[in-house]
């Protein structure tokens, strides 16, 4: 049996739930195909922490693919992310109270890393599927981004694709806030599609998925 290996983070800032790991278990054990299996697991929303728990996560499960999700707060559709870059710069403290500014992920680790999944192919198929979705530019600087970096690196020149995905709020917790968001059925109607079209397609879709700023 192959797996894709799932990620969402636990709650974090004081708010009771975390959108992207409620999606995210609601995934787990679902097949994508015959022989292929999604495992879904929670990471820590800790800068000192989360790199050793991705790294025993894909140690014990030899996925053959990884997809990380997190939290966008303020986003309105699923977010696929295209780059992760090398720098920590936390706008709030972590769930232990850490806050790096203008650190490195990775001391003398590259610039930035892309992301190896389909990412064009993946908001196609999401928005065929009559859900919001758009290619992100970028993946913060707070523990999302830290993770998607990690993850990166450690699958770089194994042949193992991977990448991260940004979800929205869902509607509980923005009530009188005015922030968009995304009911849970329909955020993980999106994901499954998503997960669905990054293992089936090898060769990204060529089409506009930029922005002007």
């Amino acid at each position: 049996m192959q797996t894709v290996l799932l990620t969402g983070f636990e709650p974090f800032d004081q708010d009771p739930i975390n959108p992207s790991w409620e999606a995210a278990r609601q995934l787990n054990g679902v097949q994508l195909g015959e022989g292929v299996q999604i495992i879904a697991r929670q990471l820590p929303c800790a800068f000192s922490t989360v790199g050793a728990c991705l790294a025993q996560m894909i140690d014990e499960l030899q996925p053959a693919m990884v997809i990380a999700t997190g939290l966008g707060p303020g986003r309105s559709d699923i977010c696929v992310e295209r780059v992760a870059i090398n720098v920590n710069d936390a706008r709030i403290p972590d769930n232990l109270g850490e806050q790096p500014i203008d650190t490195a992920v990775v001391v003398g680790g590259p610039a930035a890393y892309f992301s190896t999944l389909p990412i064009k192919a993946m908001v196609g198929a999401v928005r065929e599927a009559g859900i919001a979705a758009s290619v992100s530019q970028t993946a913060g600087t707070f523990v999302c981004n830290q993770v998607f970096y990690l993850l990166q690196q450690a699958l770089e020149g194994t042949g193992v694709r991977s990448g991260f995905v940004h979800v929205p709020y869902l509607p509980e917790q923005v009530v009188d806030s005015g922030l968009p968001s995304m009911p849970l059925a329909t955020l993980v109607d999106g994901l499954r599609v998503a997960i669905g079209a990054a293992w089936q397609t090898r060769v990204d879709a060529v089409e506009v998925g930029g922005q002007v700023s």
